[in-house]
């Protein structure tokens, strides 16, 4: 085993909901754990997040939607070996101008990170979502055409990619 991920449900869901990820994960040499964190604002679940995830070297952390926001609330402030976000959640849906409030952090983030996102994510406008990229240090973004808020369709391609990352991130 390569590797270790801590990763968030969305606000709609548990740590059961991100089952399919962590043993999609496992079966791919990673040691994946999925974790509940409060349901409040992003901000106000970040110490929960940190000590359920404790910052190290061969830490990555993430997740789906909410989750991942919060991970890379922590990323921002805390040493991880890695980010990686299931469609980020950049602005409400319909509401496009809030995605620099909810992006302020990223320059603040060291560590490499991987975003996965549909093209039709009413909670990421792709344009928006490819320029905000660039305030990301070390950040690679894959894309899923006629995608919307789930990756479930491309799941097995979500996986590979995200096994790959925490591979190349935590080799010896």
């Amino acid at each position: 085993m390569t590797g270790r991920l801590y990763v968030a449900p969305g606000a709609s869901g548990t740590s059961a909901s991100m089952a399919p990820y962590v043993e999609g994960l496992l079966r791919r040499g990673i040691v994946a754990t999925a974790i509940d964190i409060p349901k409040r604002t992003a901000e106000e679940a970040i110490d929960a997040y940190v000590n359920l995830a404790p910052p190290g070297a061969d830490v990555v952390v993430g997740g789906q939607s909410y989750g991942g926001r919060v991970a890379s609330l922590a990323a921002a402030r805390e040493a991880y070996a890695g980010l990686v976000c299931f469609s980020y959640p950049l602005h409400r849906p319909g509401h496009p101008e809030t995605a620099a409030e909810r992006i302020a952090h990223w320059p603040d983030i060291e560590c490499p990170v991987l975003l996965l996102s549909g093209e039709a994510d009413p909670f990421a406008r792709i344009e928006l979502l490819r320029a905000y990229v660039a305030r990301l240090r070390k950040a690679e973004l894959v894309t899923y055409p006629g995608l919307g808020h789930t990756l479930k369709p491309v799941l097995e391609d979500v996986l590979d990619r995200t096994a790959h990352f925490i591979a190349a991130l935590t080799a010896p």
